[in-house]
């Protein structure tokens, strides 16, 4: 069994006597479970480490796994430039691993590098790996906007590449928790913070690795988690093998989550293999919600289906429709989510279209493949959408900052022919001053032109 066990790493630069100054001692529970793993993986003996980080390259629709033949890079970003590592890659077992991923239909592989550089999301745990002893090469790679069941099937391509070359490895998975536990924290509070980090915990400390799978997508984004899809990586790596959980410590002294956890392997169990229990709760997720789609959504799902897979924007309107959709005109925005993240958002402040239903067969395709955010949606992704639908009402202009609630209005913030919106009741937006900030960046206003503001409201259809 080459996979020797996995190591849960949180990435806190002020956990680092050199940055914290000091402050690393209000988190000493975390450093020393941290100084502690450390030790019982160099004890491991591995010969590689396979770090997975939130902070390296990250894109919607690849992979990246990290060139080269090693990196280096240093904590001068948080004021401490001579905290500074090296470390060789594993070049064999990364293009095993690349390999892996494409006979698995995964997009995976070294293009698109951006900063060589080692992000801090790897060096905390290495600067602890290190000082425990371990020298060993490491193969560095980042998260994606795929699937939950993707990151547990390139974690499976890690364990097969392993075993392949027959290397002693020991997986890495480095993350923070939620970043909304307390209100005086840099993020803020929100209910479904503490709520994720027990959940998260409890599958550290018990091992159940699919319940890292399970959590609700919309309540893991209002937490703000940050490590999610590389436990999910990480459980891949273990598919089939039997752990012993070890929870080291969980703290969220300054208001964002840190768990350390270890994983040394056991032996082999065939009942820990989870991609189609995962792929299962997907399946019932989607039929679940799709069975509760109102008419509004149904359609905006009908029609980027029909343009991705017939080629055709929808002519015929389905023959139920409510007057509401085909009696009236208004601006609609429709917006994509995959996995509880934002795939597409693209709308009309003001209707272009004879009625609202063929606001949103518009509207439905551009967020789908002209949202310059995003790359196209892809056919293969489309049992994965979920759909939202906003309908505007008339704008009305406003005076001053202090008659907008961004829970209540969205705004519209106009200079010239420049114009940028922002929809109502938005995950993070939480004051007037931040709506119209977004707002304004959005249509590319400064913050000095002379502009006006508008306001509106929505009737949302999920």
């Amino acid at each position: 069994m080459p996979m020797l066990g996995a190591f849960l790493s949180p990435h806190p630069p002020v956990l680092l006597p050199e940055v914290g100054r000091g402050r690393e001692r209000e988190i000493a529970a975390t450093g020393n479970a941290m100084a502690k793993a450390a030790a019982e993986v160099a004890r491991w003996a591995p010969e590689v480490l396979i770090i997975s980080s939130p902070h390296t390259i990250l894109y919607g629709d690849y992979f990246h796994i990290a060139p080269g033949r090693g990196a280096s890079g240093s904590m001068a970003a948080f004021g401490a430039p001579q905290v500074r590592m090296e470390t060789a890659y594993d070049v064999p077992l990364r293009e095993e691993i690349i390999r892996c991923a494409e006979a698995a239909g995964l997009q995976a592989g070294t293009m698109g590098q951006r900063d060589p550089s080692l992000d801090h999301g790897v060096l905390i745990p290495l600067y602890f790996l290190r000082k425990a002893g371990v020298t060993c090469p490491i193969v560095r790679m980042g998260l994606s906007g795929f699937s939950a069941l993707d990151h547990y099937r390139l974690g499976q391509c890690v364990a097969q590449a392993v075993e392949s070359l027959g290397r002693r490895a020991v997986f890495v998975a480095s993350g923070d928790l939620s970043h909304k536990l307390k209100a005086d924290g840099p993020y803020g509070f929100a209910p479904e913070g503490p709520v994720f980090d027990e959940a998260v915990t409890r599958a550290m400390d018990t091992g159940s690795f699919l319940d890292f799978f399970t959590l609700d997508s919309s309540l893991c984004e209002r937490a703000a988690e940050c490590g999610l899809r590389s436990f999910q990586i990480m459980a891949g790596a273990l598919d089939g093998l039997a752990v012993r959980p070890r929870l080291l410590s969980h703290e969220g002294t300054f208001g964002v989550g840190y768990g350390v956890a270890l994983f040394p392997v056991t032996g082999r169990d065939d009942t820990r293999r989870y991609a189609a229990a995962c792929e299962q709760i997907r399946k019932d997720r989607m039929a679940a919600r799709r069975a509760g789609e109102d008419p509004w959504v149904r359609l905006a799902r009908l029609s980027l289906e029909t343009f991705l897979r017939q080629g055709r924007v929808l002519q015929t309107l389905p023959d139920d429709l409510p007057a509401e959709l085909t009696h009236r005109a208004a601006g609609t925005f429709v917006s994509l989510h995959k996995d509880g993240r934002l795939r597409g958002c693209i709308g009309t402040i003001t209707p272009t279209e004879e009625n609202v239903a063929r606001e949103i067969v518009q509207n439905a395709v551009s967020a789908g493949t002209r949202d310059p955010r995003f790359p196209p949606v892809r056919a293969g992704e489309l049992d994965e959408l979920e759909y939202s639908v906003d309908v505007l009402g008339r704008p009305e202009p406003v005076d001053s900052p202090d008659r907008l609630d961004p829970k209540i209005y969205g705004v519209i913030v106009s200079y010239g022919r420049k114009r940028g919106l922002l929809l109502p009741d938005l995950e993070g937006v939480d004051t007037a001053a931040e709506q119209v900030d977004i707002a304004r960046r959005k249509g590319g206003i400064r913050e000095e032109d002379p502009y006006t503001l508008q306001r509106f409201k929505v009737v949302r259809h999920l």
